[in-house]
């Protein structure tokens, strides 16, 4: 499944590694180092206004959001919803 993680930006539901609140980045000196080197390597897209309030780490790419981390978590589990619904509709015998 997909999710839409704010400035017409959508990605894979399984490509998603975390989604961090973007005011936890000054705190740790791992996430600031990665995401520099992913911005060397431009790697980075950033959000179309730089409000970020959430980062999206995928497989290959580093997305700013500007939607927040609960948003974008209930998006996530909507998704889980909905391809649980699809698979149980796929098992009945009608």
């Amino acid at each position: 499944m997909f999710i839409h993680i704010g400035d017409d930006h959508v990605i894979q539901s399984e490509d998603v590694v975390a989604i961090i609140d973007n005011s936890l980045i000054s705190s740790s000196t791992i996430i600031e180092e990665m995401i520099h080197n992913q911005r060397k390597a431009k790697q980075v897209i950033e959000t179309e206004d730089h409000q970020a309030k959430a980062i999206v780490i995928t497989n290959d790419v580093i997305y700013f959001s500007p939607l927040s981390v609960y948003t974008l978590k209930k998006r996530a589990n909507m998704m889980t919803t909905l391809n649980k619904l699809e698979d149980y509709s796929e098992e009945s015998d009608f």
